[in-house]
């Protein structure tokens, strides 16, 4: 499931961000940071959920995710020195668990003495002519400068390329326009078994054909203590995004406030919105166990 994906990524970003502590190995400077019109992500293809994330904008959001490995001093240290993480979390027959891009300010000392002096790492020149580290124990791959780093861990304990090839994931059309501002911001490529599940689950048997949803999530309120999601649902055509907005309104009438429904609520809290082919939909202000909830929504439980 994607929500064990992303306790891995999680359980490996302080091991991650140590090493880019240090002075760091040979790499291509393949991908600049991701900008507002960039067409494409240093990520393979294949994911169930892209996640983009400004980590001291999003730090709210990061720190009460429910993962001890988020509490240790040294990730939250290194995660101050972060600036923008990318990451994909894979379905499990595609042989990865997770990829990760981070871009930050790290100080320089020696990586490759580090990592050398442990017997878990090797090192590894890929096709392309840069070298990277992997470790057999925790089937993690790293790719490692300065202002960069690289991760993929996968399945089948056999070392794999960390850094994407050129150009990477493209980006959905409409994604950097919608995420513009969000702390933190997901796109999931095939939403449509999941929106079927939870509606199913609800009592709700409604299918619709969604290509894509995106959502963004924010931090709000007086004390910062509630928190918001902006979710799209985006369609073929205007046409299909009318019809689904209507059939959303009137299901919004039949929501209670029982546990089974909570899922669902997260999408009819609010009357959609209907924008050329795509369906905006407003959370009510979540709290943190509201959160919890969404997270478990998109990213399995």
């Amino acid at each position: 499931m994607a929500c064990k994906n992303i306790k891995s990524l999680i359980y490996f970003l302080p091991l991650i961000l140590f090493c880019v502590s240090c002075k760091t190995l040979s790499m291509p400077g393949a991908f600049d940071m991701l900008r507002d019109d960039s067409e494409n992500a240093p990520l393979d293809k294949g994911a169930d959920v892209y996640l983009f994330a400004h980590v001291k904008q999003a730090r709210a959001i990061i720190d009460i995710l429910p993962i001890a490995e988020l509490k240790d001093r040294t990730a939250k240290q290194m995660l101050d020195r972060t600036d923008f993480v990318a990451a994909a979390m894979f379905p499990a027959n595609s042989g990865k668990r997770f990829q990760l891009s981070a871009w930050g300010r790290y100080p320089a000392s020696n990586a490759g003495a580090a990592l050398n002096s442990n017997k878990s790492w090797e090192n590894i020149t890929a096709d392309s002519g840069y070298t990277y580290w992997y470790s057999a124990s925790g089937s993690l791959s790293l790719a490692l400068n300065n202002k960069q780093a690289f991760a993929v861990s996968t399945l089948n304990r056999k070392p794999a390329e960390p850094v994407a090839a050129s150009p990477g994931m493209e980006i959905p059309q409409g994604f950097n326009e919608f995420r513009k501002r969000a702390p933190l911001s997901c796109w999931l490529d095939n939403p449509a078994p999941m929106l079927i599940k939870i509606l199913s689950e609800a009592g709700i048997p409604i299918r619709f054909p969604v290509q894509k949803l995106f959502f963004n999530l924010f931090q709000i309120g007086e004390k910062g203590d509630k928190f918001e999601a902006i979710i799209r649902l985006q369609f073929e055509n205007a046409s299909q995004a009318r019809g689904v907005a209507a059939i959303l309104g009137l299901a919004g009438g039949f929501v209670s406030n029982e546990p089974n429904m909570m899922a669902v609520s997260l999408f009819l809290a609010n009357p959609p919105v209907v924008k050329d082919n795509n369906i905006d939909i407003k959370t009510a202000a979540l709290s943190k166990e509201g959160l919890q909830v969404l997270f478990s929504v998109f990213f399995g439980k």
